[in-house]
């Protein structure tokens, strides 16, 4: 039986989606034109420069790919990775785990440098694997969403460039959050979704390859095993000198991510990311004034845009985030994998990054752990917070 939508009105504050700016939703009704339309190639340009902004990179090809998140791990990997090629990948949380996963499936010899998940993976951990063969490309998340671990990338893509190897990121949580400087730190391939801290719906990856990668995707020896995500094709329709069909790009989605990405670049880069650290500091202070433990001890491995504390003793995971969701309309994360029922998971992204929804969550929290029997000092983290926000 055909019913008419009406969703709930909800605060997004998981790990993502986050909340849409109302002009990038607006932005998605503008009437469709077609993909091979002069006037859409000329957005798909200007997006295609956006996105270089973001990722901090001037490579060619940098496009939207017409899928979600994961195919741009997907993308990154068939395209780069042959059969029988060995390839490092860090595993330090749920997202890598996955790329293992997605590696061994496009034929790979698969290495495992791993750290306790809520802690960097270590460079010498990195190089001490790396000496025991030749391998082609280093994998690594940037910013591990299932534990909100920031990992240094600058000495790891050395050890990889050092040893002839490609260095690949995951950059999914990270992008348009904090920076990610990908010619400066020497990423060769990257991508990203458009649900998080770029505020655009879910349904988009941003990649982007530099031209040691793309020299290695046009002279594979195989075929792309994807047949739509191959890189050698639709080069051709985003940024070929004359536009070769591929498929039918998801232009709605495309005017919404170029809207989002002109929020960004008109609030510009530098405030984007002051809002994200100043914000995620003050909620993180004012967990920490209420007694709640942060997962990664170490601060300046910390996500300011995802934040993860433990779940107190005696406190059930789905009955606090049931009551924040029915009681204010507030959406927050659980654990994943070995961390579910252990962790909450609270991202400010995006749109969803304000100061209000600082306060907002920190005070609903408050109000129901205290209703369910955890001692704390009432107001001790919405005051922490406060005295973060006043620094700026």
């Amino acid at each position: 039986m055909y019913r008419p939508l009406d969703p709930p009105s909800r605060i997004l504050l998981g790990p993502g989606p986050s909340d849409c700016h109302p002009k990038t939703l607006l932005a998605q009704a503008i009437p469709v034109i077609g993909h091979m339309d002069p006037a859409f190639v000329a957005i798909m340009n200007e997006v295609a420069e956006l996105l270089r902004e973001v990722y901090g990179t001037q490579n060619k090809l940098t496009l939207p790919m017409s899928a979600t998140g994961s195919a741009g791990m997907e993308t990154v990997t068939v395209n780069l990775i042959e059969p029988g090629d060995n390839v490092i990948v860090c595993v330090n949380g749920l997202f890598g785990e996955r790329w293992v996963d997605v590696a061994t499936r496009a034929g790979a010899n698969v290495t495992v440098v791993e750290a306790p998940w809520g802690e960097a993976i270590d460079p010498a951990d990195v190089e001490a694997a790396i000496k025991q063969g030749s391998f082609k490309a280093v994998c690594l998340v940037y910013a591990e969403t299932s534990t909100g671990v920031r990992q240094p990338l600058e000495d790891i893509a050395k050890i990889a460039h050092d040893h002839g190897a490609l260095f690949v990121t995951d950059c999914v949580t990270a992008i348009g959050g904090i920076p990610i400087e990908a010619d400066k730190v020497g990423i060769d391939a990257a991508y990203a979704g458009t649900q998080k801290c770029l505020s655009a719906p879910p349904g988009l990856a941003p990649v982007t390859f530099n031209q040691r990668a793309l020299d290695i995707i046009m002279n594979r020896k195989t075929k792309v095993q994807s047949w739509y995500l191959d890189l050698t094709m639709i080069a051709q329709y985003w940024g070929g000198t004359k536009r070769a069909y591929h498929h039918t790009a998801p232009i709605s989605n495309v005017f919404g991510l170029h809207q989002a990405l002109g929020l960004i670049h008109e609030e510009g880069l530098e405030n984007v990311f002051l809002r994200h650290a100043t914000l995620g500091k003050a909620l993180q202070k004012g967990l920490e004034a209420m007694g709640l433990k942060l997962l990664v001890k170490n601060p300046e491995h910390r996500l300011p845009n995802l934040t993860t504390f433990l779940i107190p003793e005696g406190i059930d995971d789905a009955t606090v985030r049931s009551q924040l969701l029915s009681q204010y309309g507030i959406e927050i994360g659980g654990g994943l994998g070995s961390l579910s029922g252990k962790i909450w998971r609270i991202g400010l992204m995006g749109h969803s990054c304000r100061a209000r929804n600082v306060i907002m969550v920190l005070g609903a929290l408050e109000t129901i752990l205290t209703e369910l029997g955890y001692k704390c000092d009432k107001g001790a983290s919405l005051a922490a917070a406060q005295e973060v926000l006043a620094e700026k």
